[in-house]
């Protein structure tokens, strides 16, 4: 999985196609990513003694990694990720050529 905590994505599909978002968690074995402001859905939560009038909360619901694609930091659109290796280290590059990692090529 190339997307890591933090990284700048867009949606690709479904109904928030097109919105962007900072990666807030990520799953590598079930390959899912949590996008903040993204597939918010409402969890009516039942009234108990700690809370006797109940409460609607906003829960995270998490995307397929398919679904969403890194943001260029040079174009600002959707791109593909490939890897070099730059003083020992194994970086992310953009196809544009821009690193994704912040360190410099």
């Amino acid at each position: 999985m190339n997307i890591k905590k933090g990284d700048k994505v867009i949606i690709l599909s479904g109904d928030d196609k097109g919105k962007t978002g900072e990666v807030q968690k990520v799953y590598p074995r079930l390959n899912k990513v949590v996008v903040e402001g993204v597939n918010v859905h409402k969890k009516h939560k039942k009234p108990t003694q700690g809370t006797p009038e109940g409460s609607i909360l906003d829960v995270y619901v998490p995307l397929d990694a398919s679904k969403v694609a890194l943001i260029d930091p040079k174009t600002k659109k959707a791109t593909r990720v490939h890897h070099q290796i730059v003083n020992g280290a194994k970086i992310r590059v953009a196809k544009s050529g821009e690193s994704l990692d912040g360190k410099k090529k």
